[in-house]
């Protein structure tokens, strides 16, 4: 499920209690007592739970710690389309000073960074002489030439890796 289905979700089911507490507020009229007696009293239907619009799959946790870090910081942690940026070298470091504000642990910090700093996305950016950004989004340092180098190596081989070898011919039957 998408950051959009869940902002959908959470509105829906916002309306829904809304809806809910201004039932409860509302004064009922009171009925005399006869017609209470000849009358029975008209079942209150249950709510039907919203359906998500598509079966969803269950979300990696670090999808949602990278999400809270792309609220908190954006411009360390530019939402796709957008290109990332080269990190601050000691980017940890800041984070874990931020922690109990953004409600997540070392751990879950840990994972977070070393997804967002794998892959092709982030490799591209490494380019040498490229500033570093700090989590406001200041410059702090430069990519040096041999972590240009190591992303090169990195996206190279991983290219690689994903081309099928090729088959060694069959043996004649």
């Amino acid at each position: 499920m998408g950051f959009e289905q869940l902002a959908g979700l959470k509105e829906q089911l916002a309306k829904q209690a809304a809806s809910n507490a201004a039932k409860k507020k509302a004064p009922h009229a009171r009925r005399p007592a006869s017609a209470a007696a000849s009358k029975p009293a008209n079942p209150v239907k249950p709510a039907k739970p919203a359906k998500p619009a598509a079966p969803s799959k269950p979300v990696d946790p670090v999808v949602h710690t990278i999400g809270k870090l792309q609220k908190r910081f954006p411009l360390a942690f530019p939402k796709n389309p957008a290109p990332k940026v080269p990190l601050k070298v000691g980017i940890f470091e800041d984070l874990m000073t931020h922690a109990e504000e953004l409600g997540l642990n070392e751990k879950e910090l840990r994972s977070a960074i070393k997804v967002w700093c794998r892959g092709n996305r982030y490799w591209t950016c490494l380019v040498k002489g490229a500033p570093r950004i700090d989590l406001a989004g200041g410059a702090a340092g430069e990519v040096s030439p041999a972590d240009a180098e190591r992303a090169v190596y990195l996206e190279t081989n991983r290219l690689a890796r994903s081309v099928p070898a090729p088959k060694a011919a069959e043996p004649a039957k």
